[in-house]
């Protein structure tokens, strides 16, 4: 039998995704009969994943966890934005319902829209959203300038770009409102690589905002 490539997707018929979702049922409980009873109780998961929207980084699976230990966000290029009220929503309801202890941006090398934001030719709506991680661009101009191989020059755009949105996260009310409450939250960056799959720790991690230009700290509501 011919070997399938990952990216042919002629098999994937929508008869078939329902199928899967038989088989998926009929696997779960056989490993454990109460697996879906479990699930239905609720969900206490102590992190907050927010990630590319790309269909090659799934945070369970290259993280080893199952359903119900991570939440996730997903958008392109994994942003923090602070007009982008659906990140925004899901952030609040991680950090002050869940109480997630760790919320984790994370890119990855190859994202479409980091190397679409790198170049001048017009996609459509999406260029609206692309304008950020250009900013990104603008911020670290002198050092990507300095890089003459493009993908690397991506692969770094992809780390900074990780980083800025890091610090756009910790700006939040959201976060700066739960440090100043005392509650145990850390912020994280990371990079995924789709050739090895490995994960890389961007070593920019925070636990208060003790680091932040003082522009961007603010008192808490008063109780």
């Amino acid at each position: 039998m011919p070997t399938r490539s990952l990216h042919d997707t002629n098999h994937i018929t929508y008869e078939g995704l329902l199928a899967g979702n038989k088989r998926f049922i009929e696997e779960s409980l056989a490993l454990d009969p109460e697996y879906f009873d479990k699930l239905a109780n609720g969900q206490n998961p102590p992190v907050l994943w927010i990630g590319c929207a790309d269909s090659r980084v799934p945070a369970n699976q290259i993280t080893g966890t199952q359903p119900g230990e991570v939440f996730v966000h997903r958008n392109i290029a994994n942003m923090v934005i602070h007009t982008d009220m659906n990140m925004l929503s899901v952030l609040d309801y991680a950090v002050n319902v869940l109480k997630v202890k760790h919320v984790i941006v994370t890119g990855h090398y190859g994202c479409g829209g980091v190397i679409a934001a790198m170049g001048n030719k017009g996609v459509g709506l999406i260029d609206n959203w692309l304008r950020h991680i250009k900013d990104v661009y603008r911020l670290h101009a002198d050092e990507l300038d300095a890089i003459e191989d493009h993908q690397q020059r991506a692969d770094r755009l992809v780390e900074l770009n990780v980083i800025e949105n890091v610090y756009n996260l910790r700006k939040t009310t959201i976060v700066q409102n739960a440090w100043a409450a005392g509650q145990e939250l850390s912020v994280h960056g990371w990079v995924y690589s789709l050739k090895t799959g490995v994960i890389t720790d961007l070593k920019v991690s925070a636990t208060d905002n003790n680091n932040m230009e003082e522009v961007y700290r603010f008192a808490p509501p008063a109780p």
